[in-house]
């Protein structure tokens, strides 16, 4: 599988992210060139090669109507990305960029994703600001720089191939930051919004945004989960650059490879028949088999021969396992032979949190991701332990909780 990572110490903004793709890019003055080719009215990309602390990076420039991006005038400087906290005069709604959006010749998936980056936004400035959706101008991320760098970013990824997106959790900066509305905190609360269940962090060394709520929205849109740099062999590294020049070394760096998650799960599938065991000796016989190191245990009712109904188990262990395994099933159960086969196995990575409810009752809540996907779901034991001490069903026990993957819901703990 494809993996990209997304290394974000220096947090993320729009132009950061897209001059990173840039750099995967296989002939990037070709690849420029096309970019250039969508027409975004009146916007031109350049791509400035420029040093972070020693390293070569990409910084993606826009000209809007051939002034560059921070031109005096057009906006000021504050964190990563300029463009998100300057003052513009424009005011456009959600309708007018999803209608700019959508004039342009992009492939189907490129536009939707540009279209959901800013649904994103207008979600999270309607929150911050208290309005309805429809109400919320983008005086601030509406600008034809920032629809230039979230259709940058989102038709450089289509270009990487990449089937699954993982981001490090994301440096926001500390300090404050001047926008139209005047002087907020670091982080600005439309991306405070924006990274909601993502893990991010301070270090209070670096002062100033440098996460920007284009490069949020971004990264909510294009990470399937945030992790530590996940098993796989890189094949190429892309630096996008920051604006502005810190004591760390500004950028954003993405990995491209092909994952290695699954490839050392290399299991045995354990199975036999039985016909003589009661339901109450196979549960007995299974705990004793997980005792000795299986991963999994499950039993098949089939019919055998001479008709005599039966069960056939399939016993999953890893190879250190199999000897204890195997001795647990002939020491408890009837069968006379197991057979053995070596099976590739990929697995989903998971982890398990609490979740303290408004009563105080605290959750368990097991999360499984990896390869694109993500769930989550309350542990069993404790929803039905909720359902008793409350008195109700276990289906009203489970509305009341809640939706495990959309529950920041309660703290953490």
């Amino acid at each position: 599988m494809k993996t990209l990572y997304l290394d974000c110490q220096m947090g993320a903004s729009g132009d950061m992210i897209a001059g990173a793709l840039l750099e995967l890019a296989g002939d990037r003055e070709r690849t420029l060139a096309e970019l250039n080719a969508i027409g975004i009215p009146g916007v031109v990309f350049e791509a400035v090669k420029t040093s972070k602390c020693g390293i070569a990076a990409t910084h993606l420039s826009v000209l809007v109507n051939g002034r560059e991006e921070g031109a005096v005038g057009l906006r000021h400087h504050h964190g990563n990305g300029a463009h998100d906290h300057c003052h513009h005069h424009e005011h456009r709604t959600l309708g007018d960029m999803l209608a700019v959006v959508d004039a342009l010749p992009l492939a189907p998936d490129v536009a939707s994703r540009a279209r959901d980056v800013y649904s994103l936004l207008a979600k999270a400035e309607s929150r911050a600001h208290g309005r309805e959706v429809g109400e919320i101008h983008f005086h601030e991320v509406g600008a034809m720089d920032a629809v230039a760098d979230i259709v940058a970013a989102c038709w450089l990824l289509g270009r990487t191939g990449a089937d699954e997106v993982v981001a490090s959790p994301v440096n926001v900066g500390s300090g404050t930051v001047m926008c139209a509305h005047g002087e907020l905190p670091v982080p600005a609360p439309a991306t405070a919004l924006l990274l909601e269940g993502v893990p991010t962090y301070s270090d209070g060394v670096i002062r100033g945004e440098l996460t920007t709520p284009t490069g949020a929205a971004l990264l909510k849109s294009f990470a399937s989960r945030f992790a530590a740099q996940p098993p796989m062999v890189v094949e190429s590294i892309g630096y996008g650059a920051g604006a502005r020049d810190f004591p760390r070394a500004n950028f954003v760096r993405a990995m491209l490879g092909v994952s290695c998650e699954g490839s050392a799960g290399s299991v045995l599938e354990l199975r036999f028949n039985v016909d003589d065991m009661t339901g109450e000796e196979l549960a007995f016989a299974s705990g004793r088999i997980f005792q000795a190191g299986a991963l999994d245990v499950s039993f098949a009712g089939v019919v055998m021969k001479k008709g005599r109904p039966g069960h056939i188990a399939c016993v999953v262990c890893r190879p250190a396992d199999r000897d204890a395994v195997v001795r647990a099933i002939f020491a408890n159960t009837s069968t006379l032979g197991v057979r053995e086969m070596l099976c590739r196995r990929y697995e989903l990575e998971r982890t398990v949190d609490s979740v303290r409810l408004a009563d105080g009752t605290e959750i368990r809540r097991k999360t499984s991701s990896g390869y694109g996907v993500r769930r989550a779901k309350w542990e069993a034991d404790d929803v039905a332990a909720y359902a008793v001490r409350n008195a109700m069903s276990l289906a009203e026990a489970a509305r009341r909780i809640g939706d495990p993957a959309a529950l920041p819901g309660g703290v953490v703990v």
